[in-house]
């Protein structure tokens, strides 16, 4: 039977993302350990930086009473011209599960596909979803639901805007993403999104206007303009994206009296948020990173209890 994978939050039920959600806060709450991954190594794989991701996972793994490995790319011998294909049969027989954050998403569904054993998404071009799953842990630590959350985005269709339109559109949050034109979403993402929407009376909306965007939000969520892997198109970018879609005091006037900020860090001040913005008392991004230990945990009990 193929190893169960969490790649995208598409992976699992609507069902089955409640449940982590709340046990998640039931762990934080608890500060609980356990011996749930006793006598299991997995292997942390990873082909781009790291902070959050890695040293979350690696306490998560941790607290679970697990081993982990850390894996650099550039210390394998993928970097001598060994297929990923064969990596990945190698690495299945030796640990009970891969944590990875690569830079295709094809690649990770190479993972799946040939090592055996469970795969975890800690970031790719398309998808991040353990984020989100902090995410709609810290919205519900907030406003004690989900469903009827009014989020904006404001910034790149990027890995983290993908998985938010997933995620909110599956839990019943509102969202309307906010990009410049060129810089939109995946058509398939949003399709994909729409349809949830539709089971979950969730609203769906990706326009070009940041203030349309965040008119009466309870919630605005921004990322960095460039992704790791595109500093070739930074001057590009922040051209196209400063000033209009910078998170600052003047935007978030637009947004209801007491909206809260959110950001997946790391973040480029003076870029897509103002400093006074993320150090004000409206900024929950602490509360985000804490909550990926978390989510995190309640993923890894899901996936190997």
């Amino acid at each position: 039977m193929k190893a169960r994978c969490f790649l995208t939050l598409k992976d699992l039920s609507r069902m089955e993302v409640e449940a982590l959600i709340n046990r998640a806060e039931e762990m934080k709450r608890r500060k609980e350990k356990s011996d749930v991954l006793r006598g299991k190594v997995l292997a942390a794989l990873f082909l781009k930086p790291s902070t959050r991701t890695r040293v979350s996972f690696e306490v998560a793994v941790r607290h679970l009473g697990g081993e982990i490995i850390f894996l650099r790319g550039d210390e394998l011998q993928l970097v001598r011209g060994e297929t990923l294909k064969d990596t990945a049969r190698v690495l299945g027989r030796y640990v009970d599960g891969l944590i990875a954050r690569v830079y295709g998403h094809e690649d990770l569904e190479v993972l799946a596909e040939y090592s055996g054993v469970p795969v975890i998404n800690a970031l790719s071009n398309m998808y991040h979803p353990c984020q989100v799953l902090a995410d709609m842990l810290t919205l519900k630590e907030r406003f004690g639901r989900l469903e009827g959350v009014n989020l904006a985005y404001v910034g790149d269709g990027n890995n983290v805007c993908h998985s938010l339109l997933i995620g909110c559109s599956m839990l019943g949050v509102n969202i309307r993403v906010a990009t410049p034109k060129g810089y939109e979403p995946s058509e398939g993402v949003v399709r994909a999104a729409l349809v949830s929407a539709e089971r979950s009376g969730a609203e769906v909306k990706v326009i070009d206007s940041p203030r349309e965007a965040v008119k009466g939000a309870d919630v605005v969520y921004t990322d960095v303009f460039v992704s790791m892997g595109e500093e070739g198109e930074a001057e590009e970018k922040l051209s196209t994206f400063l000033p209009r879609f910078q998170v600052n005091k003047a935007l978030l006037r637009e947004a209801k009296p007491d909206a809260v900020v959110m950001h997946c860090l790391p973040a480029h001040r003076g870029e897509e948020i103002t400093d006074d913005v993320l150090e004000s008392d409206r900024s929950i991004v602490w509360d985000q990173a804490e909550n990926r230990l978390h989510v995190q945990k309640a993923l890894l009990e899901f996936l190997f209890r």
